[in-house]
């Protein structure tokens, strides 16, 4: 018989599978994450881009042809953002290469800073921010009898809620949770359960609705305040003892209105420090609202007995233990009770509030975010201010705010561009955060005393502070402790994304 025609010979199409010039370009699906140059982590579950993988072996023969292909002895370019101390000299060296002398250099240089201070960022916020989120599903269908009470009296107090202290076994451990007690006629949406995990944002991982145990005492109930000197029970009305219940990680040890009355001695004493903590507490409402904007989303009433403070874990022997005993340390501020923006409005108390809310620059928040901010400023410096005051601008009536510290002229200045009657000259949250930034980590205006303030001048400075911030971070990491603090957090934030035209804008604004 005739033997069958020889099987054709494959042959590869160099055109097709080797790989294209240049650097690598982003694959869907790979472990590890992307981090660009945006300031907030993407939320959960939402589209995220990813980096490059390591370059390839050349393929073998029993690869997969769906494999991508590389030229033997070839290394992929990696770009600036992806070399670390370990990126090998074949892909270091194509990297070099390609640079155009030693502006190229500072360039790549540049772009691997910022992304080495947005990884730290990302890794901080895992331990500012507490047990992951899937914690929920372990507390699903759970109530009263799942939870261990750690203390009969509430640890914290809000305008809606009362908040105690539990424990909930899970494996070895026994985490503490805040349970989150609602006052009579307040209602949660649990809209905090959807979002993705923010540092100013309360998370909920439980919720519940049940006979609250006897053992705990509310405030206002008969229990809690005992019998009159004429032996009859106290006049006030009985709390109902089958309430809504939310359970949280982050355990609130006050509210913003008790830390600002508390705090009197400390802002004559010591008021630099204070007037920095004040800035560093807005700027964390103003990051919190920010995120709430971005996801349609708002909250009913930013005031001080609305905003919990929730005490941030820090390494021993620290500066912040030392902050701590003088009452300086920065507690992490959050923001609760979320609700959509289209489903409620609070309505304005006097005719001036409607004309200023109406003219606002901002239209998807009816709460007017900025009269509220701009007159926490006034509340978080101790100084008096009524709601006709902050409206009532034309007339100059605002009380004077006393220049005790560095901060205090800038923070004057915010409320009065937060309060503005004039839409078009009234800043926005955005831009406030922008301003509270710089008061905190600069440029202040001693930089432009001696030099005209130029694009130039302002790159050049941020390009110089964010090698020098690297530098302390890797001083303190060979040192006794290497976790970032919260404020540490908040500023490597600040200069992973800030550009020198945001500062020529901010600057603009603010030293005008």
């Amino acid at each position: 018989d005739p033997l069958p025609p020889p099987l054709p010979k494959k042959q590869l199409q160099r055109a097709e599978s080797l790989p294209e010039q240049g650097p690598s370009r982003p694959r869907h699906g790979d472990a590890t994450p992307w981090f660009g140059s945006t300031l907030l982590p993407h939320k959960e579950g939402g589209p995220s881009s990813r980096p490059p993988r390591a370059p390839k072996k050349p393929l073998a023969k029993s690869q997969s042809l769906g494999e991508p292909w590389s030229i033997p002895g070839e290394a992929l370019t990696p770009s600036p953002e992806e070399l670390t101390f370990g990126t090998g000299d074949a892909e270091l060296g194509q990297l070099l290469q390609g640079l155009n002398g030693w502006d190229g250099l500072c360039t790549a240089l540049v772009g691997c800073q910022v992304a080495s201070l947005t990884r730290l960022v990302a890794q901080a916020q895992e331990g500012l921010v507490g047990p992951p989120k899937w914690l929920g599903a372990e507390l699903a269908g759970k109530g009263w009898a799942a939870l261990s009470i750690l203390e009969r009296e509430p640890c914290c107090q809000s305008g809606d809620a009362w908040y105690f202290r539990v424990g909930f076994a899970f494996r070895q451990d026994q985490l503490v949770l805040a349970a989150k007690v609602l006052k009579p006629g307040c209602c949660s949406l649990g809209m905090e359960s959807f979002l993705g995990a923010h540092c100013s944002i309360q998370r909920l991982i439980g919720r519940f609705t049940e006979h609250i145990p006897g053992e705990l005492l509310l405030p206002g109930h008969p229990s809690k305040q005992g019998l009159s000197p004429s032996g009859e029970e106290p006049a006030t009305p009985a709390i109902p003892r089958v309430l809504q219940v939310l359970l949280s990680p982050d355990v609130p040890y006050q509210t913003l209105a008790g830390f600002v009355e508390g705090s009197w001695a400390l802002h004559r004493s010591s008021p630099g420090h204070y007037e920095r903590l004040a800035c560093l507490l807005l700027l964390q409402v103003c990051m919190g609202l920010e995120h709430l904007r971005a996801q349609n989303l708002g909250q009913g009433d930013i005031c001080p007995e609305n905003l919990l403070l929730v005490q941030c874990p820090r390494p021993l022997g620290s500066q912040q233990d030392k902050e701590a005993s003088m009452g300086l340390s920065l507690p992490r501020l959050i923001i609760s009770n979320l609700f959509k923006l289209k489903d409620k409005r609070r309505p304005c108390s006097t005719s001036q509030e409607q004309n200023w809310t109406e003219g606002s620059a901002a239209p998807l928040t009816p709460m007017a975010d900025e009269l509220n901010i701009g007159m926490l400023i006034y509340k978080i410096l101790h100084v008096d201010i009524s709601l006709e005051n902050a409206l009532d601008l034309r007339r100059n009536r605002l009380p004077e705010i006393p220049s005790l510290s560095i901060y205090s002229t800038g923070l004057k200045r915010l409320a009065l561009l937060l309060l503005h009657q004039d839409p078009f000259k009234r800043v926005s949250i955005e831009q406030a955060r922008g301003i509270l930034q710089v008061l905190l980590w600069g440029p202040r205006q001693e930089l432009f005393a001696k030099s005209k303030k130029t694009l130039v001048l302002l790159r050049n400075w941020v390009e110089m502070k964010r090698a020098l911030l690297l530098l302390k971070f890797a001083e303190k990491g060979a040192g006794a402790g290497g976790r970032l603090g919260l404020e540490e957090w908040l500023c490597c934030q600040y200069f992973a994304e800030v550009t020198e035209h945001m500062l020529y804008q901010v600057t603009q604004v603010l030293y005008m």
